[in-house]
């Protein structure tokens, strides 16, 4: 593949609006393992909340597809193949994006519980914060002057 061609899909995957339009595979390898990607999707989709039993589910395929996408993102980077190989891998790439993005889009089914635990995670971080402004830890976490 010449340069311009690689820097063209590059370009092409990179576009924050690559995914407007975009269809969702209907089948995919995810990691060697063949995937209904489109079934999969809308099937969570349709509840618009993930089910405390499904969670872990869908948080491993969006790690898998996060995950693939970045390999089949390094083979045109590296410049390992061709340019037509290239081109499927860059809409297999958009395509895992715009799965990626419904996905994301998905409500925890217990959207007050989540509220809390990232209130209490907040509020975590900013003692963490304020300790570490105000000298009382170092930055490694531990506590200065014997506190």
């Amino acid at each position: 593949m010449q340069e311009y061609q690689r820097k063209q899909l590059l370009e092409r995957v990179n576009k924050e609006s690559a995914t407007i339009g975009a269809d969702i595979p209907d089948r995919i390898e995810v990691q060697g393992e063949e995937i209904d990607l489109r079934t999969f999707v809308f099937e969570i989709k349709r509840r618009d909340t993930i089910p405390d039993g499904e969670r872990e589910r869908v948080e491993r395929a969006k790690r898998n597809l996060r995950r693939e996408r970045l390999e089949r993102l390094e083979r045109i980077e590296e410049n390992r193949v061709d340019f037509e190989t290239g081109e499927a891998l860059a809409a297999s790439i958009i395509g895992i994006d715009r799965a990626l993005e419904a996905l994301d889009t998905l409500r925890p089914a217990d959207v007050e519980g989540e509220a809390r635990r990232q209130e209490t995670m907040d509020q975590k971080r900013w003692m963490s914060f304020l300790k570490k402004a105000l000298g009382q830890e170092d930055a490694s976490g531990s506590k200065r002057g014997g506190y």
